[in-house]
């Protein structure tokens, strides 16, 4: 099933606008459609980057250094794969490097290329922790998510203010509980996760 064209994509949010009950026809609706389709163009832009090779260039002159790399408070939007409607939160990422480090930007960038999709937060979790283990080789890496959900605030149960946290600590991060709370404190989490020892 290849991919529908621009025109089938419009027609289908016609018809989806005939289904909410208005006309698309109607004059504030009439470029709606077209508006809609380029919406989802920059929404759903992950799909369009391979995450690995955002990861493909990196840096080995670090003149020894091994500690943490952390970026924390990433802002990432997404949307959630049940009801397509929005996942805001934010990233922290941390890994410590085995004589290999990544541009900064990249680590926000990859972020984008795995929210930019219809997504659940434990899934995209682990898509940024496993890719990041699997392309740089550090000694470990730990994602944190925080995120609120459209789905749970403005449908269903209506918990406007609940927000979820996710996490994956690989490596050093899982096995070390001391390098665990200094990444925590590092991001400014109050409460320590427990992560069960591998």
């Amino acid at each position: 099933m290849g991919k529908p064209t621009r025109e089938e994509a419009e027609a289908a949010v016609r018809v989806l606008i005939r289904w909410a009950g208005d006309d698309p026809q109607r004059e504030g609706l009439l470029d709606t459609p077209g508006r809609v389709v380029r919406s989802y163009e920059e929404f759903f832009a992950g799909y369009a980057i391979d995450p690995a090779d955002l990861l493909q260039r990196t840096f080995s002159e670090v003149d020894g250094y091994d500690e943490m790399v952390v970026l924390k408070d990433i802002r990432f939007e997404s949307y959630c794969e049940h009801h397509m409607v929005p996942i805001i939160g934010k990233a922290h990422i941390a890994y410590l490097p085995d004589r290999r480090v990544v541009g900064l930007s990249k680590l926000a960038r990859l972020v984008d290329a795995f929210a930019k999709r219809l997504q659940i937060q434990e899934k995209m979790t682990v898509q940024i922790a496993d890719m990041l283990d699997a392309t740089l080789n550090p000694k470990g890496v730990a994602v944190i998510l925080e995120a609120s959900h459209q789905c749970m605030s403005t449908r269903g149960v209506h918990k406007a203010g609940a927000s979820m946290v996710t996490s994956r600590m690989l490596g050093a991060f899982r096995e070390d509980a001391s390098t665990r709370r200094e990444f925590l404190a590092i991001i400014g989490q109050s409460t320590g996760i427990h992560v069960p020892q591998a």
